[in-house]
């Protein structure tokens, strides 16, 4: 044999023995738009996904690392099960009555070829809409619990996208702040990213990063190292090394969800989180209603009758309660007064419980079975702020007190946390409350995770600044809520504070702690209504401030959960259109931004037949009076064409109803 023949042939060997190293394995989506792609070779684990045959997230490594080592290298693949999904499921609240679970999953078991032999599976789900992938850890001869350090999952971005994203300070916060809207390449490095972020990449496709199914497990962030985002789980309390324990297999990741669309809309009318999380594990769901509650910590708990004083006192909740029966409002909520909650702390500090709290004893002044009779003699519950420390010490004692009292649902405050101890402490909170026929709603909490679906207690989550800020800053305006949609509503109901009923232009505002303004008009913050996703109808302003007003009228009849979801127009930070139908109803709010502009909306979502639509816009002189709005009611049928002018800091409503 020739040198020459030799070497050719040396050289074909190397070949298919690089290739024998090297598995690439993939997965599509029903409609063949979306591609996951696994390498796996002796060093590494790695994926990409396309889109339309365009690389969005280029060569990601995979991995973790345990206190008995690395795990990402030296892996062998073995049998990959494959299934289609296909199924509609049914939902108690949310954006949809009825959701479609439709995608193709690859099941790939990944085993190191020596040393422990530890097993990993990577379950990838392939929807039309996105990319879902988990780690599930079967049973399995020595190995079944673990210590993690880290989940070394990227998200490498190709290009050069716009981003729209959040930084956060540390791991312990309150999970608010402002976006910011820049190109990838001058996102900030070695800083924590809040999920949702979103990206516009420059031929028209969108992209989100967020998480499913959060349970027993630490809560993941982004951070910027190079030129790619990596996952940073929020470690254990107290220490920054330890992420997750388990002492038991099977156990599972959440979810990793990336949502891509051709148009911006798409990834609001996903419904992947709530497909990827468990079915509802309640057996009676009956009580189960969307609430209309009063909010009064946000105005002060401003009473106009002078003869008695505002404050921890029969009266003032009388007053209160008195609103909500005359307007049809379901609950009235009890925070406390001048920042001292309605039960015995002796030590409260605004965030801070004491050790002596107990939330089952009410202070005397306020005489809580007293206000839970009179609210019950009127057919209003009661919504109860707590802090989650005291509750969850005496969990189970005080919701079968809360329930004795006729309490509809909680505020439970001050979480500030999402490392694997919090997470778990949510999930019993909701269990437990589900027991005493209680929704949920979590304050300085993380964001939610399609667990809605789960547990449809859970009406909805702070995790996002908001107009509790117009209190004490000028940070939440039109500009700030317009990201809203985009990012952070993205991962489900989005409690924001709603129902200010005195604007005043920018130029004019002013803040003040008791009876607050707000800085967009009355046709912007009604149409906050309809784009936010939120099963809490929060009414937080004074009674005076709502009734005989303009527009009063939609907030005691918007729903609180929805059939069917449509975003027929929007642009990233601009303005977003969304139009929601219950029953045979639709709502359509639209939410703009600081810059006045003229939307067209088409109605060809509506069915065949005639309609009655009532229009709100903004009035001629909004800048003047920010509180003004006009109102028309008109016939439509499917082939019209809405005009909608949009005020700086403005937006609309129409309310559309069969005839």
């Amino acid at each position: 044999m020739t040198v020459k023949k030799i070497l050719i042939l040396c050289t074909v060997m190397l070949c298919c023995a690089v290739v024998s190293a090297q598995q690439k394995l993939s997965v599509s989506s029903p409609d063949g738009k979306l591609k996951f792609t696994l390498n796996v070779t002796a060093e590494t684990a790695s994926y990409a996904i396309a889109f339309q045959k365009q690389v969005l997230v280029g060569n990601s490594l995979l991995g973790f690392s345990f206190n008995s080592g690395e795990f990402g290298s030296n892996l062998k693949v073995g049998k990959v099960q494959r299934r289609k999904i296909d199924e509609t499921y049914d939902l108690v609240v949310g954006k949809v009555s009825q959701a479609r679970n439709h995608c193709n999953e690859m099941v790939v078991p990944l085993q190191e070829k020596s040393g422990p032999e530890r097993l990993i599976n990577l379950v990838v789900r392939a929807f039309n809409d996105g990319i879902a992938f988990r780690y599930e850890f079967p049973q399995q001869k020595g190995w079944n619990s673990y210590v993690m350090y880290d989940e070394k999952t990227q998200f490498n971005l190709e290009g050069n996208p716009m981003a729209l994203l959040m930084y956060l300070p540390g791991y312990v916060n309150t999970h608010e702040g402002v976006y910011n809207h820049v190109r990838y390449n001058e996102v900030a490095k070695k800083r924590l990213i809040e999920m949702p972020a979103t990206f516009e990449f420059d031929n028209n496709i969108f992209m989100s990063i967020t998480e499913a199914a959060i349970r027993d497990y630490a809560g993941m962030y982004l951070v910027k190292e190079k030129d790619k985002l990596v996952g940073k789980l929020s470690p254990k309390l107290g220490q920054e090394k330890v992420k997750v324990e388990i002492n038991e297999f099977p156990h599972r990741t959440p979810w990793r969800v990336v949502s891509i669309a051709d148009r911006v809309g798409g990834l609001l009318e996903t419904n992947i989180l709530t497909s990827l999380n468990e079915p509802c594990k309640m057996e009676d769901t009956s009580w189960i209603k969307p609430c209309r509650t009063t909010f009064t910590w946000w105005n002060g708990n401003v009473v106009p009758d002078s003869t008695f004083s505002p404050g921890n006192n029969f009266e003032t909740n009388k007053y209160y309660i008195d609103f909500a029966a005359r307007n049809g409002l379901d609950a009235h909520g009890i925070y406390g007064y001048a920042e001292t909650p309605w039960y015995y702390d002796d030590n409260f500090n605004f965030g801070w419980a004491g050790p002596n709290a107990d939330i089952t004893k009410p202070i005397p002044c306020l005489n809580m079975p007293r206000i839970a009779e009179y609210a019950k003699s009127k057919g209003v519950g009661i919504h109860l702020w707590v802090h989650w420390r005291p509750l969850y010490d005496k969990l189970e004692e005080a919701f079968a007190l809360y329930e004795t009292w006729g309490v509809k649902g909680l505020m439970v405050d001050f979480m500030d946390r999402n490392d694997q101890e919090m997470i778990r402490i949510q999930e019993d909170i909701l269990k437990c409350a589900a027991r005493h026929r209680l929704f949920i709603q979590f304050h300085g909490s993380s964001k939610p995770s399609g667990l809605v679906r789960t547990y449809p207690n859970e009406f909805t989550r702070e995790g996002t600044l908001n107009y509790e800020v117009c209190k004490w800053d000028t940070l939440v305006n039109a500009d700030h809520d317009i990201s809203i949609p985009f990012t952070r509503m993205l991962a489900g109901a989005t409690d924001y504070h709603l129902g200010g009923f005195r604007a005043l232009p920018r130029s004019k505002f002013k803040i003040q702690y008791v009876n607050p303004y707000v800085m967009s008009t009355r046709c912007h913050m009604l149409a906050m209504y309809v784009v936010l996703e939120n099963h809490l109808t929060s009414l937080c302003d004074k009674p005076e401030a709502y009734e005989g007003q303009p527009g009063f009228e939609v907030l005691q009849t918007v729903p609180g959960t929805w059939d069917e979801i449509h975003v027929p127009l929007a642009k990233i930070n601009e303005y977003v259109t969304v139009a929601r139908r219950s029953g045979s109803d639709w709502w359509v709010g639209t939410l703009n931004n600081g810059t006045a502009r003229n939307l067209q909306l088409k109605l060809d979502f509506l069915g065949e037949g005639d309609y009655q639509a009532t229009i709100y816009t903004d009035a001629k002189d909004v800048n003047e009076n920010a509180n003004h709005l006009d109102k028309e009611v008109r016939k439509v049928t499917k082939k019209d064409v809405v005009e909608l002018p949009l005020a700086s800091d403005g937006g609309t409503v129409v309310h559309i109803i069969k005839l």
